[in-house]
C-alpha cells in the first residue's frame, strides 16, 4: 500500500531526507518515530504529495498522490495542522469536507462520528471556541469522514486527555482489524506506539536506522538480559547482591518485583538460579528479558549520536 524506495529531499543546505526505504502492507498499523527535524513530516507530505523528491519514489498503491486525484481520495489525514475553519460550527466544518469528497448520507455519517467523539453536543459551536484537545478529535472526525483505505496522522493524541487518547488507541485498533484500513502513525508517544503497532521504523537526521517488528527489536536489543522474578519482594535487595557477585554477570538492577541481570561472556541463567536457591531465596519466573519501546528508541538514537 506504501512503497518508499531510495527517498531523498534537500532543501538548500539541508538534507531533511537521506535514501530511505520501507514498506507498509495493507492492514497494517505503521508507526513512524524520530526526534524532532528527523524528517519525518518531510516524508508524510511526500507521501501525501504535497512535495516532491529530490531522488526517489514515494508511492501509494504504487502511484503518486500528487498527481492523482483518485489516490486521494483514498486518504484520510490529520497532519499538525487540523485544516478546520475557526470561523464555522463542527457541523459546518464537516458538512463542507463531505461535500468536497462526496460522502453518501453525510447528515448520518457526521452525527455517528460527532457522538463518537463525545462532541454532539458542541456540534453548532464554533470551532474557534474548542480545546485543543476537542480540535483534535473533530480533526479525527475529519479525516475519518469518507471512509478512507488509508490513514496518515501525525502526532493524533497530541493534547488529548488520557481518556480521549484511549479512545483514539481504541478507534486506531478498531480499523485496522475490523475494517482492514492502513494506519501510518507518526507520534511521540512511545507507549501509544507500543500498544497499537506492529511495525516501526525509526528515523534520525534523515535516515532510516531501524525498521522492523516490535517484538523483534525488544529482544535484538536484550539477548544478554534475563529477569529474575521473586516469590517475596522483600528480598530483592539481597538477591540483587547475590546476582551481582556471580561471575560473568556485568550488571544488575532492581525492578518492582524482580531483578534484572546483563550476563557477559561466558554467564548463564543456572548459575544465576543456583546462586539465588542457595540462599533460599525463591523464584516465581525466570525470563528473558524485553525491553520498552522507549529503552530500544533511546538507544538507538544514542548509538547513532556517539
Amino acid at each position: 500500500m506504501i512503497t518508499v524506495r531510495h527517498l531523498s529531499k534537500q532543501f538548500k543546505e539541508v538534507k531533511a531526507l537521506d535514501d530511505v526505504s520501507f514498506s507498509v502492507g495493507e492492514g497494517e498499523v505503521f508507526g513512524y518515530l524520530g526526534p524532532n527535524g528527523s524528517g519525518k513530516t518531510t516524508t508524510i507530505r511526500l507521501l501525501l504529495g504535497l512535495l516532491k523528491p529530490t531522488a526517489g519514489a514515494a508511492l501509494l498503491w504504487g502511484k503518486d498522490a500528487g498527481s492523482d486525484p483518485d489516490i486521494r481520495r483514498r486518504i484520510g489525514v490529520l497532519l499538525e495542522s487540523d485544516g478546520l475553519y475557526p470561523r464555522l460550527s463542527a457541523y459546518d466544518n464537516l458538512s463542507y469536507f463531505a461535500r468536497l469528497y462526496s460522502v453518501r448520507n453525510p447528515e448520518g455519517r457526521i452525527n455517528s462520528l460527532l457522538d463518537f467523539a463525545g462532541l454532539s453536543e458542541r456540534r453548532n459551536d464554533k470551532i474557534g471556541t474548542f480545546s485543543k484537545g476537542m480540535r483534535r478529535k473533530l480533526g479525527l472526525v475529519r479525516a475519518l469522514l469518507h471512509s478512507p483505505d488509508l490513514l496518515v496522522l501525525d502526532e493524533p493524541t497530541s493534547g488529548l486527555d488520557p481518556e480521549a487518547q484511549k479512545m483514539v488507541r481504541d478507534l486506531i485498533l478498531t480499523l485496522s482489524a475490523r475494517s482492514g484500513i492502513t494506519v501510518f502513525l507518526n507520534s511521540h508517544d512511545l507507549d501509544e506506539v507500543q500498544r497499537i503497532c506492529g511495525r516501526v521504523a525509526i528515523l534520525q537526521k534523515g535516515r532510516l536506522r531501524a525498521l522492523d517488528t516490535l517484538k523483534r527489536l525488544q529482544s535484538a536489543s536484550s539477548q544478554n538480559g534475563v529477569d529474575f522474578l521473586l516469590a517475596d519482594s522483600s528480598r530483592l535487595v539481597e538477591a540483587r547482591d547475590v546476582l551481582a557477585d556471580v561471575r560473568g554477570v556485568e550488571a544488575v538492577s532492581l525492578g518492582d518485583n524482580g531483578v534484572r541481570v546483563t550476563l557477559g561472556n561466558g554467564a548463564g541463567t543456572a548459575e544465576l538460579v543456583a546462586a539465588l536457591e542457595n540462599r533460599g531465596i525463591e523464584i516465581d519466573e525466570v525470563r528473558k528479558c524485553r525491553r520498552s519501546l522507549e529503552e530500544v528508541y533511546l538507544d538507538i538514537i544514542r548509538q547513532e549520536e556517539e
